[in-house]
C-alpha cells in the first residue's frame, strides 16, 4: 500500500510541477510587460519574451506581410485577374446601358449633371465674345493694312493670271454690244448729244454726213475694228493691270471709307444664332449628333479604358508597394500596440491550445513522477 501511495504522491507532485511550469512559461511570453530592477540589477527574464523582443517581432511581422501575406503577385492573382476585369467591364457596361440614357437624355441635362447650368446663355456669350474679338481683329487689319496684305497670295496670283482673260471678255462683250441694235441706238444718242453740244458746228457736221442714224451706222464698224485691234487688247490689259496694282496697294480704310461695321457684326451674330438654334440643339440627345456614341462607348471605349486601367495598376503596383512601405507601417503599429492588448489578442485566439499545453505539461510531469516513484522504490528495495 505504501508503494502505491508513494507512486501516486510522486505522480501528483510531478503533474503539479509540469502544469505549473508550462503555465508560467506561457505567462512569461508576455509578462512582465516591463523590466524589473532590484537597485541597478535587472531581474532575469524580465520583461517577458515578446515585450523584450517586440522590436524584432515588429520587423519580422513587417517582412512577413510584404513578402508572404500582401504581395503584388497576390493582389494581381486575387483582385486583378481576367475574371475581375470582366466583372468590372460588365458592371460599367450595364450602368451605361441602363442609366446613362445616351439616346434619351438631352445634352443640357448632361451638362447640368456635370454642374454646368445656363449652358445656352454661356455658349451664346462665348459666341458673341468670339465674334466681337474676330471683328476687332478684322477692323484693325482694315484700318492698318492694304488689300494685298489681307488677300491670300493664291487669290492675288489668280487675279493676275486672269487679267488677259478678263480683257478678252471685255472686248468681246464690247463688240457684241456695239454690233447690236441697242449699241446702235446708244451710238446715235451719243452723236446727237455731241452735235447738240457743239451748236452751229454740230448742225454743219450733221448736214455733211446726213442724219445721226447714218453717222452711228458708220461708227459701228470703226468701233469694231478698234476693239479687235491688237493694240487695243494690249491697251485694255495694261490699264487693267495698272488699276489692279494700284488697287492692291491702296489702304483698305480708304476703300471702305464710311463703312459702319456694327450692323454687319450684329447681322453675323443674328445669323449664327439663327442657324445654330442653341435651345433646340441642347434639347437633343448626344446620339443626335453622335449616332454611334453608345455602341462606341460600350464596344470600344469601356474595354480599352478598363484594360488600360488594369495595365497601369499592374505596372505601378510594385512601385506603389515600395512607396507605401507596408513593412514600416506594420512595424510602427506593432511597436505602438499595447503588450496587454497583444497578450489578450494572442490568448483569445489560442487559449484552448495554451490550456492543452498546460494539461500536457501536467500529464508529462505526472508520468515523470510515476517513473521517479518506481525508480525510487526499486533503489530502496
Amino acid at each position: 500500500m505504501s508503494i502505491l501511495l508513494t507512486i501516486l504522491f510522486m505522480a501528483v507532485i510531478g503533474a503539479i510541477i509540469g502544469a505549473f511550469t508550462n503555465h508560467i512559461a506561457i505567462k512569461m511570453l508576455f509578462r512582465p510587460y516591463e523590466a524589473k530592477y532590484i537597485g541597478s540589477w535587472r531581474v532575469p527574464f524580465t520583461p517577458g519574451l515578446i515585450p523584450k523582443r517586440r522590436e524584432e517581432l515588429a520587423t519580422q511581422l513587417g517582412k512577413l506581410v510584404i513578402h508572404y501575406l500582401l504581395t503584388p503577385e497576390l493582389i494581381e492573382r486575387k483582385y486583378l485577374n481576367q475574371q475581375v476585369r470582366d466583372k468590372i467591364e460588365a458592371f460599367i457596361h450595364q450602368q451605361v446601358v441602363d442609366h446613362a440614357g445616351l439616346s434619351e437624355t438631352p445634352i443640357e441635362e448632361w451638362l447640368e449633371r456635370a454642374g454646368v447650368y445656363g449652358a445656352e446663355e454661356r455658349i451664346q456669350t462665348v459666341i458673341e465674345e468670339q465674334v466681337d474679338y474676330q471683328s476687332l481683329r478684322l477692323i484693325h487689319s482694315i484700318q492698318t493694312g492694304k488689300l494685298s496684305e489681307l488677300m491670300p497670295e493664291s487669290w492675288i496670283a489668280k487675279v493676275d493670271a486672269n487679267v488677259p482673260e478678263v480683257t478678252e471678255i471685255i472686248l468681246q462683250r464690247g463688240q457684241d454690244y456695239f454690233a447690236s441694235e441697242q449699241g446702235k441706238q446708244t451710238l446715235k444718242q451719243l452723236v446727237d448729244d455731241f452735235l447738240v453740244s457743239k451748236g452751229t458746228f454740230g448742225n454743219m457736221v450733221l448736214m455733211m454726213v446726213g442724219d445721226s442714224d447714218t453717222f452711228a451706222r458708220k461708227l459701228q464698224p470703226e468701233i469694231s475694228k478698234f476693239l479687235t485691234a491688237p493694240n487695243t487688247k494690249n491697251l485694255i490689259s495694261g490699264l487693267l493691270i495698272k488699276e489692279w496694282n494700284e488697287l492692291k496697294e491702296r489702304p483698305l480704310a480708304e476703300l471702305l471709307n464710311g463703312f459702319d461695321a456694327e450692323p454687319a457684326i450684329a447681322d453675323v451674330k443674328a445669323y449664327l444664332f439663327n442657324q445654330i438654334n442653341l435651345k433646340k440643339q441642347l434639347g437633343e440627345p448626344i446620339t443626335r449628333f453622335l449616332p454611334t456614341a453608345e455602341s462606341f462607348l460600350t464596344a470600344k471605349l469601356i474595354p480599352k479604358v478598363t484594360n488600360y486601367g488594369f495595365e497601369r495598376i499592374l505596372a505601378e503596383l510594385p512601385a506603389l508597394f515600395e512607396k507605401l512601405k507596408l513593412d514600416q507601417v506594420v512595424k510602427e503599429q506593432v511597436n505602438t500596440f499595447p503588450v496587454s492588448r497583444l497578450e489578450e489578442l494572442v490568448l483569445g485566439l489560442s487559449r484552448r491550445e495554451f490550456k492543452m499545453i498546460t494539461i500536457l505539461g501536467g500529464l508529462l510531469g505526472g508520468l515523470i513522477g510515476v517513473i521517479q516513484g518506481i525508480i525510487a522504490i526499486l533503489l530502496n528495495s
